[in-house]
């Protein structure tokens, strides 16, 4: 398989390691090697994401033989494929990448670009998120778990999926989270009375607060089952405005504080009808 060679337009931006073959298959490359400026976009998400989840598989890899990880919400598979292309195919030949998908077109032509590339460590599955919890087509216990730009309940059903396969290491990018925004919205003239209701009072801060917030709960329910958590964005802002990268590493037992906190929290912002989906895995 031909590698890229540097070259003044690509030294860059390309990595010296990647497939000339993927990134033209995945359309980030031209057929004549080219790169427009969406192109470049995206590789540059894809390697700045990929620069955090390195050290994770390094560290696991330092620990055993092999990795299962999987993407949820994979589309088509941009950051599987570049993982596998950089990480996997040469320092490993036993770990598996299953990219989770319920485009069922998408999922073929993963199978199919998987297949002409020779990455047979790639399994792309037809799957929910929310599916994908039960189904026994996936190993019980699962190394890493990534979730990029999984919309709306799907983060936290990637977050189920994680806690239930005892995941060493969860990735996450959320994205268009509207759930704890309605609730917000809801409630704001019925359940509170307090002063607080002021941060959301307006629709669009309704939006943003509903935003941020359920990535705190998330945060806070990651913690609860025991993981170190921490909280970054992805890449610039004139990039992408769904730029929070949340990273959690399985460190301890269950954090009772933690889990406190996440109860009281709810109390607070009279979400309690949402308990049940923060604490689903507890």
């Amino acid at each position: 398989m031909s590698k890229i060679k540097p070259n003044k337009s690509l030294a860059y931006e390309v990595r010296p390691n990647q497939s000339v073959e993927l990134l033209k298959e995945l359309h980030i490359l031209t057929q004549d090697g080219k790169m427009n400026q969406d192109s470049r976009r995206k590789l540059k998400q894809v390697y700045h994401l990929f620069q955090f989840i390195e050290p994770l598989l390094i560290e696991r890899l330092a620990q055993q033989e092999s990795i299962s990880l999987v993407d949820h919400g994979a589309g088509k598979s941009y950051l599987g494929f570049i993982l596998f292309d950089l990480f996997f195919k040469e320092k490993t030949t036993q770990s598996t990448i299953y990219g989770i998908e319920t485009r069922d077109d998408l999922v073929k032509k993963s199978k199919d670009l998987a297949q002409r590339l020779g990455f047979s460590g790639m399994e792309f599955l037809n799957l929910s998120v929310a599916d994908s919890i039960t189904s026994t087509a996936l190993p019980e216990q699962i190394d890493v778990v990534t979730a990029l730009h999984a919309c709306n309940t799907a983060t936290d059903d990637a977050i189920h999926f994680a806690l239930k396969k005892k995941a060493q290491h969860i990735v996450l990018v959320p994205c268009c989270q509207a759930e704890v925004a309605s609730v917000l919205r809801k409630n704001k003239n019925t359940q509170l009375k307090a002063p607080l209701t002021e941060i959301w009072r307006h629709p669009l801060h309704t939006r943003e607060f509903g935003s941020q917030i359920t990535n705190v709960l998330r945060c806070l329910q990651l913690e609860a089952h025991g993981y170190q958590v921490s909280v970054t964005e992805l890449v610039g802002w004139e990039h992408s405005m769904k730029n929070e990268l949340i990273i959690a590493s399985r460190k301890n037992q269950a954090n009772t504080r933690a889990r406190e906190r996440l109860h009281e929290l709810l109390d607070t912002l009279g979400l309690n009808e949402m308990r049940e989906r923060f604490f689903a895995s507890a």
